[in-house]
C-alpha cells in the first residue's frame, strides 16, 4: 500500500463514519477498502432497534466493493472513538477476500493515533472452508 493510498482509506473511514447511523449505541464507525483496481469502496455502521439486524461498517464497505465487482482487497481502514477492532463477524467476512488483510485502525478522536496491523494477527487459524458435505 502506497503513502497516497493509506492516506485516502484515512481520510475516507473518517468521512464514512460522518454518515454512520447509531441512534442506539451513539458509536459511530467508519470504513475503507482498497481494491485491487484502485477501487476505493466506504462503509459506515447502521443500527436497528433490532440489535442483531446491526449492519458494521467493515461488512458494508466490502459489500459494497463485492457489489461492484471487486473481490481483491488490498488494505482496510476503520475509524473510531479509540481506535477498536473489528467484531468477529467482520473479521471472519475480511478473511474471504484476503487472509493477510492490513487494517488501519484510526482513533478519531485523535487522527494521529493509526494502529497497523493486520487480519492474520486479528484472527489466527481462521477458518477458511470450503465446507463440504
Amino acid at each position: 500500500m502506497t503513502e497516497q493510498h493509506r492516506s485516502q482509506l484515512i481520510a475516507a473511514a473518517l468521512a464514512a463514519r460522518q454518515r454512520a447511523y447509531a441512534p442506539y449505541s451513539k458509536f459511530s464507525v467508519g470504513a475503507a477498502v482498497l481494491t485491487s483496481t484502485g477501487g476505493l469502496f466506504l462503509g459506515c455502521n447502521i443500527e436497528n432497534s433490532s440489535y442483531g439486524l446491526t449492519i458494521c461498517a467493515e461488512r458494508a464497505a466490502i459489500a459494497n466493493a463485492v457489489s461492484a465487482g471487486n473481490r481483491e482487497l488490498i488494505a482496510l481502514a476503520i475509524a473510531s472513538a479509540g481506535a477498536v477492532t473489528p467484531c468477529g463477524a467482520c473479521r471472519q467476512v475480511m478473511v474471504e477476500f484476503a487472509k493477510n488483510l492490513p487494517v488501519l485502525l484510526i482513533d478519531a478522536n485523535q487522527t494521529d493515533h493509526i494502529l497497523e496491523t493486520n487480519l492474520s494477527v486479528l484472527l489466527p487459524d481462521a477458518f477458511t472452508g470450503p465446507f463440504v458435505l
